[in-house]
């Protein structure tokens, strides 16, 4: 396998939420954290079919402003811990910036607008991908 081939991400819809700023966003994610929508791109609105109000579902999200050079970081950007790979970390900073966000769907609008409990994403970011946390016998 080529270490230096490409790939090519679409992104499904984008995150709406109240944080604006990256400086604003926690360091770790939590459950109770802030209600934000996600808003499903058009052509991709069918594929909501089966998500209900409650479940809880994996927002996978390009972090659009990670710096994509970085390979270690000090854990809680605290220069007093020592460096740590970023593999080993959740640093928005890494050679593919993909975000994971466990959340919980609070409601879901026939326009594709879904709002989650426990997304710390900034406004803006980029979904590239939604799934179910658990999975269901027969799933494809």
């Amino acid at each position: 396998m080529d270490a230096h081939a490409t790939y090519q991400l679409r992104p499904v819809g984008v995150i709406r939420s109240p944080i604006k700023r990256r400086a604003e966003a926690p360091r770790s994610g939590a459950p109770d954290g802030p209600v934000a929508q996600v808003q499903i791109h058009a052509p991709f609105l069918s594929a909501l079919e089966g998500i209900t109000v409650g479940q809880e579902i994996i927002i996978l999200t390009w972090l659009h402003e990670g710096r994509r050079e970085t390979l270690q970081v000090n854990r809680r950007s605290n220069p007093e811990n020592p460096l740590t790979g970023v593999f080993a970390t959740r640093s928005p900073d890494r050679p593919n910036p993909i975000g994971l966000h466990l959340v919980t769907v609070v409601t879901i609008e026939p326009e594709g607008l879904l709002s989650v409990q426990g997304l710390e994403a900034i406004d803006g970011t980029p979904v590239i991908d939604i799934k179910p946390a658990k999975s269901r016998g027969g799933d494809a």
